[in-house]
């Protein structure tokens, strides 16, 4: 059962535009999207000017885009975006998964970043994730974003980057490493024993010590900080 305070309900669907240059990663992505009838397709283009002139036309929740297109990158339709549809969540899909790429995607504003051909997880749920305020990020390359917090947090030479996370309690670091895994609050509380609205708490104490207004935003400053 999908709960019904959740976006995604079949009566309304969440609204996503595909943006790839290959006709037939775009045919399987759209697929897999309309198969659940808690995601729906409503706009795809091939290219960075189709991109531009679809995110004025279509009105949609999610932008699924491709890195590499015929002409140019996705990442300057992460900046139109932000602009014409500022509700709108965006999804970074690429067969690349290098750190800087990664991090230059959420520096953007992208919620989620996926690498084609992936074993884990499926597009339609990426959806629902990012649409329910959540990030949405492949596991492998989650676990090394992680591996950057380690790492980040021995390191004398940043430890000056590190005083806003050490305003962070041991269960927020927790609830946010989470959250940039793409975990709901349900889903988080349900690891955690805790309730979601006790979630929420963390998650809007952590909006207030690091200064943002959403989980993409704070996936965003502990990623661009070295955090994980």
């Amino acid at each position: 059962m999908w709960p019904n305070f959740l976006a995604g309900q079949p009566e309304k669907p969440v609204r996503v535009l595909l943006v790839d240059d290959d006709v037939h990663i775009r045919m399987v992505v759209a697929q897999e999207i309309m198969n659940d009838q808690r995601t729906i397709v409503i706009g795809q283009a091939g290219s960075v000017r189709e991109g531009r002139k679809a995110i004025r036309q279509f009105e949609f929740d999610v932008m699924l885009v491709d890195l590499n297109l015929g002409d140019g990158e996705g990442y300057e339709l992460l900046d139109v975006i932000k602009d014409i549809r500022p509700q709108a969540e965006a999804i970074v899909l690429s067969v690349m998964e290098t750190d800087e790429k990664v991090l230059r995607a959420f520096e953007l504003g992208a919620a989620g970043y996926l690498v084609k051909n992936s074993w884990f997880g499926n597009y339609s749920q990426a959806v629902l994730q990012v649409a329910n305020g959540g990030a949405s990020v492949t596991p492998t390359l989650a676990r090394r974003l992680l591996q950057r917090f380690d790492k980040s947090s021995d390191d004398p030479s940043k430890r000056g980057a590190l005083s806003q996370e050490e305003s962070l309690s041991t269960r927020e670091k927790e609830v946010l490493r989470m959250v940039a895994s793409g975990l709901t609050s349900i889903e988080i509380g349900n690891r955690l024993m805790i309730s979601s609205m006790t979630v929420n708490t963390h998650v809007k104490n952590i909006y207030r010590k690091l200064q943002v207004r959403t989980r993409a935003q704070a996936v965003r400053f502990a990623s661009l900080r070295g955090w994980f």
